[in-house]
């Protein structure tokens, strides 16, 4: 175990106060139920919730296919959660139990990567919230808007504006500590489903209280085609934060307050709010004569002013309530982990967020084709090294950390593997890697292209496992 005794033999390129074992276990079940409202409760999850009805299934099909994808993203979340509940130690430093103590920098970069293109897509979404409301506001400002007449990389300049002052306030909440992300969530999240709920019953008044019979569809997908994708984007879609769910559960007060604060906060939250979002989505289509998926640009639409302004901030809110909890915290652990002397966690997040403006998210989320396409490749990177975190603890270790040893760089130490770096890691995490982004780019077999990051994940694991029981990889492993 982890004592004050050994923390002083620690090599202090591995480790600093934010990386060592959280001592404050205070984290309730109610706790990880707000966390995932903030994580499902966006604009972002709307969105990709209405680019669903794109694909041509039926609604109910639809709602089948995330509620399969829901329950793997449940059971994920509870087999990485382990490690860090057992040690204490976040996503970077756990994952150098599968990858040595200094090739876990490789899946800490991997998934900082991520964290800043999630980090600028979110916050893009949210501030362009803002910039709806301003024109719904003012109709003067216009010109404003367009990003032809007055715009720099593809952004307006009111787009500019509204972006870094959304950059600005997640900043602000995130500087503060984990306390101050705590309280933000554990409001942020439930505030959405008032106004959600309010939305619905809006717009079924103007339709006589009817939904409506059938939706246009720009394709016509196979049932269990167009199933299979859907469950691969919700699970690309969720696929970083169950990555470095870790980061949260470290901080829990047991182990049953994760489980059932993923129970509640996964398939019973997300079946409720993909409802009312499916149902608001709809339901523009009879009242404006278009199917709308952006709910931003539904609630700007309202005929009382207040309800609009309400609505807006409110979906900004919780847009940042993922930001914050999915990119910003994550990617602050990451980064945090590649130089601990360096970099603390605030700066690790303020890395993140800064490199976020360089990539223009606007550009990679405007679309229902470039959403599936950017969910596709996440997808594609963290599945597999999911899988290997979690067979390494759970199949290869059997559920045992030697705490001590994930911040030691001293050869004897059991994480040391060959100068520090596991190869059978790096193997199997370019193996399925490889895989998934082969079959996203030239499916060889539509099911399995549906199926690119589950199938990475599984490439993934069946090469650590066989890696780790080869003699020519064999090492210490318990």
């Amino acid at each position: 175990m982890f004592d004050s005794t050994t923390a002083d033999q620690n090599d202090p390129a591995l480790t600093n106060d934010d990386l060592s074992p959280s001592v404050r276990r205070t984290w309730g079940w109610k706790d990880y139920l707000f966390l995932w409202m903030s994580n499902i409760h966006s604009v972002a999850g709307y969105v990709t919730i209405g680019s669903f009805l794109m694909i041509g299934l039926p609604v109910t099909h639809i709602l089948a296919a995330m509620m399969v994808a829901i329950i793997i993203v449940q059971l994920g979340c509870n087999l990485i959660a382990g490690p860090s509940m057992v040690s204490g130690a976040p996503f970077p430093v756990v994952a150098r139990m599968a990858f040595g103590v200094y090739g876990a920098a490789i899946p800490a970069m991997i998934r900082g990567c991520i964290a800043i293109g999630w980090y600028g897509i979110q916050t893009w979404l949210a501030s362009n919230a803002l910039v709806i409301l301003v024109i719904a506001l003012h109709p003067a400002f216009s010109p404003l808007a367009n990003a032809s007449l007055h715009g720099f990389a593809g952004l307006s300049l009111i787009g500019w504006v509204a972006f870094l002052a959304v950059w600005g306030l997640q900043i602000t909440i995130f500087w503060n500590g984990m306390n101050a992300v705590r309280r933000f969530i554990d409001w942020a999240g439930p505030a959405i489903y008032g106004m959600m709920i309010v939305l619905v019953l809006w717009l079924l008044s103007r339709t006589s209280w009817h939904f409506p019979a059938r939706l246009p569809v720009t394709k016509t997908a196979s049932s269990l085609g167009g199933m299979l994708d859907i469950v691969t984007m919700v699970v690309a879609y969720f696929s970083p934060i169950v990555l470095n769910f870790g980061d949260f559960a470290r901080y829990t007060s047991s182990p049953d307050a994760v489980r059932k604060g993923n129970f509640l906060g996964l398939p019973l939250n997300f079946l409720a709010f993909s409802l009312l979002s499916l149902s608001s989505i709809s339901l523009t289509l009879p009242v404006f004569g278009q199917l709308l998926t952006d709910p931003v640009e539904t609630i700007a639409r309202l005929d009382n002013t207040t309800a609009s302004v309400i609505g807006i901030i409110t979906f900004v809110i919780a847009t940042a309530g993922i930001n914050i909890t999915a990119n910003f915290v994550s990617a602050a652990f990451d980064f945090s982990s590649l130089a601990p002397q360096a970099l603390s966690w605030r700066k690790g997040g303020l890395l993140a967020a800064t490199a976020a403006i360089g990539i223009t998210p606007w550009n990679l989320y405007a679309r229902p084709e470039l959403i599936h396409l950017t969910l596709d490749i996440l997808g594609a990177f963290i599945c597999p090294l999911a899988g290997i975190v979690i067979a390494d603890y759970h199949i290869i270790r059997n559920k045992q950390v030697d705490i001590q040893a994930l911040y030691s760089a001293r050869p004897q130490d059991i994480y040391w593997y060959s100068h520090g770096i596991n190869p059978r890691a790096l193997i199997a995490l370019a193996g399925g890697t490889a895989v998934s982004i082969m079959l996203i780019f030239a499916p060889v077999w539509p099911v399995l292209a549906s199926l690119s990051e589950l199938t990475g994940l599984g490439v993934s694991v069946l090469l650590y496992l066989l890696l780790s029981s080869h003699p020519a990889f064999a090492g210490r492993r318990h």
